[in-house]
C-alpha cells in the first residue's frame, strides 16, 4: 500500500466506520468471515458490501425505480471522477484508487436489482443462475481485487470468483424462501417445483412435505457444486484472504445445514449459524489450509 494509499485510507476513517456499521447490521456471516482481512482490505470489502446492501435497499426496502437509477447516477459520476459527497462514495474513492477496481461489476449488481423490481419466478436453473449471477456473482468480481491484490486476476479464478458469488445466492435464497414469498417472490424455478411435485398452493400454505424437501434439496445441491471451484481455489489467493475468504464460504455454506437441522423451518423463520459452530468452522478453515500448506 503506498503512503499516499495509506493517508487517503486515514483521512475517511469515519467514511469506512459508516460502512462497517453497514456489514455489521445486516450480514453476521460476511462481517464475522471478512473482518479477519488486514487492513485496507478489509476497510474495502466494507464499502463494497455497503455499496451492494444500498442498491439491495433500493429495492427490498424502498421498492423504488427512482432510487435504484439515482445509484446508477451516482456509479457514472463516480467513474467520472466526480465522487458524491457522501460517506459510499468518499470510501469507495479510496478504495478504487488502491486497488484495481472495474466498474462493470457494478453496473450488473445494478442491474439484478432491476430484474428484483420487475420480478417473475425463474423458469429454470438456468434462469436462476444467471439472476444469481447479476445480485451475487458481481460480488465476486468486486471482491477479486482486494483478495487477489498481487496481480492480475486469472480467468479461472474469476469464473470460481463467480460461482461461490451464486453459490452463496442460492444458500440465501433457500433460508428466506418465507420471507420471499411474503415479498410475492418465488425463486424456486417453476421446472425444479414441477420436477418435485411442488405446487405454488404448497408454498403459500407453507406444506413441508416430501415434494418441498425433494426440490429445496435440488436447488441446495447446486449450490454445493458452485461452492466447490472457490473451496479448491482458494489458495491463489493472496495468502492474508485465503482464511476469510474460506470461511465466509464455509460459514454460507453451513446455513443450509442450519435449515436441514431445524426441519426446512425457512418459511416461518431465518434460520442462521450458531456462535460457537461459526467459531469451530472458521478453525475448520484454518485447519485446512494449514494441511495445504
Amino acid at each position: 500500500m503506498s503512503p499516499a494509499s495509506a493517508a487517503l485510507f486515514a483521512e475517511r476513517a469515519a467514511d469506512f466506520a459508516w460502512c462497517e456499521s453497514v456489514i455489521e447490521r445486516n450480514s453476521n456471516s460476511f462481517y464475522r468471515a471478512f473482518s479477519l482481512l488486514p487492513e485496507p482490505k478489509r476497510q474495502g470489502v466494507y464499502a463494497l458490501y455497503a455499496f451492494c446492501r444500498t442498491a439491495d435497499d433500493c429495492v427490498d426496502r424502498d421498492a423504488s425505480a427512482a432510487s435504484l437509477e439515482a445509484l446508477r447516477d451516482g456509479l457514472d459520476r463516480f467513474l467520472a471522477g466526480e465522487a458524491p459527497d457522501a460517506p459510499l462514495w468518499r470510501a469507495m474513492e479510496a478504495v478504487f484508487a488502491t486497488f484495481d477496481l472495474d466498474g462493470g461489476p457494478f453496473y450488473d449488481m445494478i442491474e439484478g436489482q432491476r430484474r428484483d423490481l420487475a420480478f417473475r419466478q425463474p423458469a429454470t436453473m438456468e434462469e436462476l443462475e444467471e439472476y444469481g449471477y447479476y445480485v451475487a456473482g458481481s460480488v465476486g468480481l468486486m471482491l477479486l481485487p482486494l483478495l487477489h491484490a498481487s496481480g492480475p486476476v486469472g480467468e479461472g479464478l474469476r469464473e470460481s470468483g463467480v460461482a461461490l458469488g451464486v453459490a452463496m445466492q442460492l444458500t440465501n435464497i433457500l433460508r428466506d424462501v418465507g420471507e420471499d414469498l411474503a415479498c410475492g417472490r418465488v425463486y424456486l424455478p417453476a421446472s425444479v417445483l414441477e420436477e418435485a411435485g411442488c405446487t405454488l398452493d404448497g408454498l403459500h400454505a407453507h406444506r413441508v412435505d416430501e415434494a418441498f424437501r425433494r426440490a429445496w434439496e435440488a436447488v441446495a445441491r447446486r449450490s454445493e457444486e458452485l461452492y466447490l471451484p472457490m473451496e479448491r481455489d482458494v489458495r491463489a489467493l493472496d495468502e492474508d484472504s485465503r482464511l476469510p475468504t474460506l470461511s465466509s464460504l464455509m460459514l454460507y455454506r453451513a446455513i443450509m445445514d442450519e435449515v436441514r437441522a431445524e426441519g426446512y423451518a425457512c418459511f416461518e423463520r431465518r434460520c442462521s449459524v450458531p456462535k460457537g459452530e461459526a467459531r469451530r468452522l472458521v478453525g475448520a478453515a484454518a485447519a485446512a489450509l494449514a494441511e495445504g500448506r
